[in-house]
């Protein structure tokens, strides 16, 4: 019996996926050249190439909203990116779009996450205000095309064009430089836009369940919510007998349900009232077209203004957001004035570069743990190690 080989796969794809997904075998290549892998598609190889590089490692110890070691069950960038990788995927699948690229983006779109969350990336961005800003979705892109050095001959990942496309066009307009060699006026791909909602319901979900666990959101506020309240209602209709954990746990996964059902169908809409037959079809639009019903939209942005004002700026939170802007303003101002302290890659950057982008480069890389260690060993060396 013949093993399964890369043209296997390329066949499989052709035969299978609907028209308007992209085809492993059609990729536009990389920056790169080099020799295709003779079991695995293009992104299938990238996807193994995010996997195991250092920056994805990285993510198991990054905060997510709660700092990292602050209970063994809340979640990490690392879960985070995993659940999404998951619910993209499925719905990737349930489309007849390419899965595999659909992953790889969804591992690699968190990369670029500084330590302490959305603050330290807001702090950053304060820093480098005079020096070209800083944007997570940006950073992941430098990390997979600059900073990660694992193979001769190229600096990055050398990942395929889809994807590196796929994680730089985050949000329009799609203006600069960096934009340039990945055709600026042409729409996000299918499998880029799933990953971008999925982005939304798995960290809506998930902080949910970890703003509950932790008892920063009172379950009597939550049931003012419209949506968990309609998934609530099909819960207790489904298993009238469970209650306390049980209950919550299954509210959670129901709210995931609720948001993928109908994403996909207002999905397959979309695709059906624009005539969507091929790639070209998608990359010529100049609107989403992975999107969410009005209704149930309304839905998802009530929850999202609810847990903004009921979990993200609640005052425990609020706590380790400010030891984070303290960490984040001490490390990057320390190491401006002495770049010399950071490791002889970063001095590299300082050259082409200049300071303060190698400094958020390498602040931007740390893990909650490390930054912390680094802001003792600076400010408090006899508890430094």
């Amino acid at each position: 019996m013949d093993i399964f080989e890369r043209e296997d796969y390329e066949r499989r794809e052709e035969e299978n996926l609907r028209p308007y997904a992209v085809c492993s075998g059609a990729s536009r290549g990389r920056r790169h050249d080099e020799p295709p892998d003779p079991w695995r598609t293009e992104f299938q190889r990238d996807r193994d190439r995010i996997i195991h590089c250092a920056a994805f490692r990285r993510l198991e110890s990054k905060t997510q909203v709660f700092v990292s070691r602050t209970g063994d069950h809340y979640r990490t960038r690392l879960t985070h990116s995993l659940e999404v990788a998951q619910v993209s995927r499925s719905v990737a699948r349930t489309l007849g779009l390419n899965e595999d690229l659909t992953e790889a983006v969804a591992l690699a779109h968190d990369l670029g996450h500084t330590p302490f969350g959305h603050t330290g990336g807001d702090v950053l961005d304060e820093l480098m205000k005079d020096h070209g800003g800083f944007e997570h979705n940006h950073q992941s892109f430098r990390i997979i095309d600059h900073l990660e050095v694992r193979y001769p001959g190229f600096r990055g990942l050398n990942l395929s064009y889809e994807v590196r496309e796929s994680i730089l066009k985050h949000k329009r307009p799609f203006t600069g430089p960096a934009y340039e060699p990945y055709c600026p006026e042409e729409a996000p791909l299918l499998e880029a836009q799933i990953v971008d909602l999925c982005d939304g319901i798995a960290y809506n979900s998930h902080d949910l369940d970890d703003g509950l666990l932790s008892e920063i959101l009172d379950l009597d506020a939550v049931e003012e919510v419209e949506l968990w309240r309609v998934v609530a209602s099909e819960v207790d209709e489904r298993w009238p007998d469970v209650s306390g954990r049980m209950r919550r746990l299954k509210c959670v996964s129901q709210v995931i349900n609720h948001l993928l059902k109908d994403l996909v169908a207002q999905t397959m809409k979309n695709i059906q009232e624009r005539g969507l037959n091929s790639l070209e079809d998608v990359r010529g639009q100049t609107s989403a077209v992975v999107a969410f019903s009005p209704a149930v939209g309304r839905q998802e942005k009530e929850l999202r203004r609810f847990l903004h004002k009921n979990f993200y700026t609640h005052h425990e939170v609020q706590k380790m957001r400010n030891r984070a802007r303290i960490f984040i303003d001490g490390l990057f101002r320390e190491f401006v004035s002495n770049p010399r302290m950071m490791p002889p890659r970063f001095l590299e950057i300082v050259e082409e570069e200049g300071v303060q982008r190698a400094v958020a480069d390498y602040i931007a890389g740390m893990t909650d743990t490390y930054a912390q260690q680094e802001y003792a060993r600076l400010f408090n060396p006899f508890e430094g190690g």
